[in-house]
């Protein structure tokens, strides 16, 4: 069965970000917060239909009495539809796939626009709706009412472009050196900004946390039960360069706790992640000046 992407605000301030409502939520400076597995479900987030799908949301619309005093933001508009782009990538789609039968605003949804009949229409009261749902029916407040059309042109003009980076455009390693783990020695590389990235096996088989690598989604299970991701703004994003892997729970819902980035190594691609970061959701001790890792006292 073909999958379906939903776009969606969540009607609360830019900063909201919290698990198990949306696949990702992107904040009002444009970061995309990815939250769970794009390939797990999620209960509740476009009635009815939440099975095979994926659910996009932009932290906006919670101004009271006025959503529109919390409008949606240019740079979450941008990171939407990039990170919708990417998702269809991933599941080998080109721009002619992005079509209201595979790419929905939850507007668009409530209101069944692709003619499936799923459930009574709740959507906008234009299109016979009961008006509980109007995600994205305007991409800004008095605008036209095709924001669904209007997302799906700026997806489809993503998709036209080719994902290729040059060199320059990649994050660097600048130089290694070597910091301090639970008393022993680990290899890391710094980058232009001075930050330390470790390999994720090194830091998960210093901290004795058992873990697998899923390939085929890129990402490692982890099987640390006592993590609670934080979500930081700081978290890696796609403007790197490299392709990413993200870190989660092995649980039903999949919980991420951190993206990292995959680079070619001479026996295959390696999983590079932050080491602070690393640190701060497993809750690790940190020591700087010179950077230092202590030991593990809970996420």
């Amino acid at each position: 069965m073909t999958p379906t992407l939903y776009l969606h605000w969540t009607a609360t301030p830019y900063d909201w970000i919290r698990p198990g409502h949306y696949h990702s939520i992107i904040s009002g400076d444009g970061r995309v917060h990815r939250l769970h597995d794009y390939n797990v479900d999620l209960p509740a987030y476009t009635y009815g239909r939440n099975r095979n799908s994926v659910a996009l949301s932009r932290a906006c619309m919670g101004g009271v009495p006025d959503p529109w005093t919390q409008p949606p933001t240019d740079s979450q508009l941008n990171s939407l539809c990039a990170e919708a782009a990417a998702v269809a990538r991933s599941w080998g789609w080109g721009a002619e796939q992005i079509t209201v039968e595979r790419v929905m605003t939850h507007s668009e949804a409530a209101s069944n626009r692709d003619g499936r009949w799923m459930h009574d229409n709740y959507g906008p009261v234009i299109w016979g709706g009961t008006g509980e749902r109007w995600d994205l029916l305007q991409l800004s407040k008095n605008g036209a009412t095709d924001g669904g059309e209007q997302l799906r042109h700026r997806i489809q003009a993503l998709l036209r472009v080719p994902d290729g980076r040059s060199e320059q455009d990649l994050l660097a390693f600048r130089g290694t050196t070597t910091i301090q783990a639970r008393g022993r020695e680990l290899s890391v590389q710094l980058d232009a900004l001075g930050r330390s990235w470790a390999l994720a096996s090194d830091l998960l088989e210093r901290y004795v946390l058992p873990f697998a690598w899923d390939a085929s989604h890129r990402r490692v299970l982890i099987g640390a039960m006592d993590v609670s991701p934080t979500f930081r703004k700081e978290v890696v994003q796609a403007e790197v360069g490299w392709p990413l892997f993200e870190m989660a729970l092995q649980s039903g819902s999949a919980l991420v706790i951190l993206q990292g980035i995959l680079r070619p190594g001479t026996d295959g691609d390696r999983a590079w992640c932050l080491v602070v970061e690393f640190a701060e959701e497993f809750g690790i001790s940190v020591g700087f000046d010179p950077l230092r890792l202590g030991e593990r006292r809970g996420g």
